[in-house]
């Protein structure tokens, strides 16, 4: 089948997954897709499983301006195939929280080149490119990658950086991951502990 008539049946059967309430939730917070259908996630997951990976298939999909197309597009890429330019173009295009949460869950962890991508984002000033890089960070820590020093002194500056700026998603975020950090062994949690010490915050 050509990927532009499976994008077409993809985009139909959104109609079954249809939830008014959901949508209309995301509009009331100021979340606004061109076409948004509500669909929850583990209707997409679902929805991914039966299609399987598939690169053509993701990169059309990410082009349309549907909640439901973006969200499945970091479903059916392959992380291994996905090359870093095409990452940093998905992430300039990508304007909510959620899209940028479930590109980071659903994908970005699993690249080959995750903590490069994820190191370079937290440095940056852009709220949504600092959430997926946390976010990253936060399933690497869970997957027990521990950093080298480099890599440490990094994190902490820029986690610190984090806890402090407006966004109240990126201080989550950038708090969920010193947590996952702090659960490496005990020297990265005494490295945590005394750092956000220093900076008069609390470890819970």
């Amino acid at each position: 089948m050509e990927v532009k008539e499976q994008v077409k049946l993809i985009k139909q059967s959104f109609r079954q997954m249809m939830d008014g309430a959901v949508s209309k939730s995301m509009r009331d917070k100021g979340v606004v897709y061109k076409l948004n259908w509500g669909a929850t996630l583990p209707r997409l997951k679902e929805k991914a499983d039966e299609i399987g990976k598939n690169y053509d298939l993701a990169i059309a999909l990410w082009k349309e301006d549907v909640r439901e197309c973006k969200i499945l597009a970091t479903m059916v890429m392959p992380p291994e195939k996905i090359l870093p330019e095409v990452v940093e173009i998905w992430m300039e295009q990508t304007v909510s929280q959620e899209v940028a949460e479930q590109a980071a869950f659903n994908l970005y962890q699993y690249l080959p080149f995750a903590p490069q991508k994820a190191y370079e984002w937290i440095a940056t000033d852009k709220p949504l490119y600092q959430l997926c890089g946390f976010h990253i960070l936060t399933r690497l820590f869970m997957n027990k990658q521990e950093p080298n020093e480099r890599g440490i002194n990094e994190f902490i500056d820029q986690a610190l950086v984090a806890l402090e700026g407006d966004s109240l998603a990126v201080r989550k975020a950038a708090y969920s991951s010193i947590q996952r950090f702090a659960e490496l062994g005990l020297v990265y949690e005494r490295i945590a502990k005394s750092s956000l010490k220093r900076a008069n915050l609390d470890f819970l």
